[in-house]
Order: structure tokens, then C-alpha cells, then sequence
């Protein structure tokens, strides 16, 4: 009860970081609607699909879907409401990253996965959906920047899988695992911690006579 509980409350906050985006980007309500649920679901689609829980969550329960459409609507016409808060869609999208940290990893070690593979599906739980947000918006996804966005999920993914692995009580590492990948997402946020950058070096310019 407590993980569906999680995960539809990811699932929702998840859904309002698509819906808002798809705001800022003068998309229409059925635009909105179509972000939102992407945004809520793909992550942890790709997850059920690799772990073979067929049919995914997502479309086997029709609770996602109603909270989807629900979190769609409200960021649509509440959309000014939102935008009054510092950076909307970063803190939602964080919220959600450190529930579905949690839910997504959980869930691959129920159906048996090792420990570290369980907190590789945590982490694609976390960032499927921001992925496939930031491509139907046409934004080069957050994972792929400096950001600390795949780096927050797979720590806090990684501290349950851990937690799990030495035998330790499941409510403290949950809270231990979402309250680390929530710290790192913040701090990239707020303090603009980042990952290190590749700098191309320039050629040298070929000498001529």
C-alpha cells in the first residue's frame, strides 16, 4: 500500500513538471496532457518492460492514467499559481526523482534483481520520463548536461539497494536513499553543483609556407 502510495504520488508530481513545461512551451491542453504523461510514466515503463512486469503498472492500472490527466489539468489552468514558485519545474522534477529513486529500485529488488542492477533500474525509473519530457519539448534532456540528475538518482537508488544488500531496516534506508538523491538535485539547483565538463581542444592551425 505504502510503495503504490509512493509511486502515484511520483507519478502525479512527475506529471506536473511535464504539464508545466509544456506550458512554457504554448503547447495546447491535449499537448499538456500528452507531456504529463509521458513524463509521468516512461521511466517507469522501461523499468516494468525490462523486469518483466508485463503489463507495465502504467497501463495496467488505471489509477497512473486518472492521476496523470488529473496533475495535466492542474498544471494547465493553474499554471500561474506554479509559476510563482523559484524554478517550478526543477523542484517538482526533483520531488519526483527522489520518489521514483525509491519506488524504482524497490520494486526491481521484489522481482529479484542484484542488488546493483536494481539501483541501474532505480536510476532509469528516475530519468525516463524527464528524458522523454525534455525531447517532446525539444530540450536537450538534464541527464545529458552537467547537472547532478542521473548522478542524485543512481546515489540514492544505490543507497537502498546497499541498505538492502547489509540486511538494514527498509524505512530508514528509504528515507536515506530519497533524502540523498533530493540533497544532490537541490545543491546542483541552488548551488550549481555540477559534474566536470569535456572541453574539445582546439586543432592547431596547419602551418603553411
Amino acid at each position: 500500500m505504502l510503495f503504490d502510495t509512493m509511486d502515484l504520488v511520483a507519478t502525479f508530481v512527475f506529471a506536473i513538471s511535464g504539464a508545466t513545461r509544456g506550458v512554457r512551451k504554448q503547447l495546447d491542453l491535449f499537448g499538456v496532457l500528452v507531456v504529463a504523461w509521458v513524463a509521468a510514466v516512461a521511466g517507469g515503463m522501461a523499468r516494468d518492460l525490462l523486469i518483466g512486469a508485463v503489463p507495465p503498472a502504467a497501463i495496467a492500472n488505471w489509477r497512473y492514467l486518472a492521476v496523470t490527466v488529473v496533475a495535466g489539468l492542474v498544471g494547465f489552468f493553474a499554471s500561474d499559481l506554479i509559476a510563482r514558485l523559484r524554478t517550478p519545474v526543477l523542484l517538482f522534477d526533483a520531488a519526483g526523482l527522489c520518489l521514483f529513486a525509491v519506488t524504482g529500485t524497490q520494486k526491481a529488488l521484489a522481482y529479484g534483481l542484484s542488488p546493483l542492477m536494481a539501483a541501474i533500474l532505480g536510476m532509469v525509473t528516475c530519468i525516463g520520463g524527464g528524458v522523454a519530457r525534455d525531447l517532446l519539448t525539444l530540450q536537450i534532456p538534464t541527464v545529458l548536461r552537467s547537472e547532478l540528475y542521473a548522478v542524485a538518482a543512481l546515489a540514492g537508488a544505490g543507497t537502498i539497494s546497499l541498505g538492502f544488500w547489509l540486511g538494514l531496516p527498509s524505512v530508514p534506508v528509504t528515507l536515506a536513499g530519497a533524502g540523498i538523491c533530493l540533497f544532490l538535485r537541490l545543491m546542483s539547483i541552488y548551488r550549481g553543483w555540477r559534474l566536470p565538463i569535456a572541453v574539445a581542444k582546439s586543432k592547431p592551425h596547419a602551418e603553411t609556407d
